[in-house]
């Protein structure tokens, strides 16, 4: 029987952690919770894994839904109102925990698959590292290399496949998820022969809070210190589909990502180091353009992509770590728009290249190809590995420090 548990105005703490390998799934509905209404917290069981609690919290206020899971901080469901108001999921994921943690193939024997990353905090660093190695004050760090020939997002055992401690609360004007683990010395270091890797410097203290307002904006606020140099760049990996989940592929979406320049990638994605502007090729969208649209143009950069999947440099004052948009889509059917505003210097473009038909979503339906896209505010990829990016490192007595909002809203239908 599933627990369901409705949370007052006082925060109430819950404490889980556990390394995440196999797991033991709950059910979880495919539809909303619940009739969203005044602000409000909620929590139901989402399986167990390794015999430790996999929770489930869901925010609500009276437009809108989100449910994210302690397994990962995973956005497991969104439901958000077209413009007549009527309710659809739209982001990827996993009607179970089991569908979190069994999936893909290819990982090492008692590695957890890779399952996209739906909704998943990232983290030590999200995106790639080349070569899955990076100079730190005269060491050489070693990486897991699970995106071969690179690491990505965090290694085999990144955050996205951790059990984090989560306390819940309720405020006049928003509901609030806090999300807190330690990310020991050694993490992103799964396997010691051969080859043998270090894994990334320090102790890192992690605090990632979700929080839903009134007015429908989803926050995400990072914090990080270490007790050792390191390098730190954290992110959420949510996919996107604004005309609800399972329903096809987002290539009728219009972005706009403001943003003039972008970092090319090699053959394996790594950026050359290069930072070009976007005019005149299919990387322009400083104006809204359908995904789809220059999607299969003939352009190396789609290739070594298989469509987008590239780091836009954001329009930000030198200095500046303001808030500001970074990225605006609309779906034009639904009249879905999903804004985001950022303190970061980057948006990953992702669209979703690489789903293949093989993982089902909580509507049951097959992911393909183009059947979600990501936009994940981060410092640039292989900044550890590029002087002239923004830097990542995290020193003692620092604070990492940083905030997405996605603001959901609903446009009227154009003449």
């Amino acid at each position: 029987m599933r627990s369901h548990t409705r949370f007052g105005s006082a925060a109430v703490g819950v404490a889980l952690a556990a390394l995440a390998a196999g797991a033991l799934a709950g059910p979880a509905a495919a539809k909303p919770p619940r009739a969203p209404g005044k602000l409000a917290i909620t929590k139901d069981s989402f399986g167990a894994l390794n015999g430790t609690a996999v929770d489930r919290y869901t925010l609500t206020n009276k437009r809108m839904s989100v449910s994210i899971i302690t397994y990962g901080g995973i956005i497991q469901q969104l439901w958000a109102p077209d413009r007549r108001g009527r309710l659809a999921n739209v982001t990827l994921g996993f009607a179970d925990l089991a569908g979190y943690t069994t999936g893909e193939a290819g990982y090492p024997p008692g590695d957890p698959p890779n399952t996209a990353y739906f909704g998943a905090l990232i983290g030590r660093y999200g995106n790639r590292i080349g070569k899955g190695t990076f100079p730190l004050d005269g060491n050489t760090y070693t990486l897991d290399i699970n995106n071969d020939p690179n690491s990505l997002h965090g290694g085999f055992l990144g955050f996205d496949k951790r059990i984090w401690d989560a306390t819940p609360a309720t405020g006049r004007n928003r509901v609030s998820l806090t999300l807190t683990r330690t990310s020991a010395e050694g993490e992103g270091c799964t396997h010691t022969i051969p080859p043998a890797c270090t894994g990334y410097p320090g102790n890192v203290q992690v605090k990632v809070v979700y929080s839903l307002d009134r007015k429908s904006n989803l926050r995400i606020h990072y914090t990080a210190t270490t007790d050792k140099p390191t390098v730190v760049n954290l992110t959420n990996h949510a996919y996107w589909n604004l005309a609800g989940e399972g329903t096809g592929t987002i290539y009728d979406h219009r972005l706009t990502l403001d943003a003039r320049r972008y970092t090319p990638v090699d053959s394996t994605l790594i950026p050359t180091g290069a930072i070009d502007p976007v005019a005149g090729t299919p990387f322009d969208f400083t104006s809204p353009h359908a995904i789809g649209q220059r999607i299969r143009n003939d352009n190396q950069q789609l290739k070594y992509g298989r469509g987008y999947d590239h780091n836009w440099v954001l329009d930000r004052p030198a200095g500046s770590t303001n808030l500001i948009r970074a990225a605006r889509l609309r779906e034009p059917s639904s009249g879905r728009v999903l804004s985001i505003r950022t303190t970061e210097p980057g948006i990953q473009f992702y669209s979703g290249n690489f789903l293949d038909g093989t993982l089902y979503g909580t509507s049951g339906r097959a992911y393909r190809q183009g059947d979600g896209l990501a936009l994940e505010t981060q410092h640039y990829p292989d900044s550890p590995n590029k002087p002239n990016f923004p830097s990542t490192r995290l020193n003692p007595g620092q604070t990492y420090d940083t905030t997405t909002i996605y603001a959901f809203s609903a446009s009227r239908p154009r003449r």
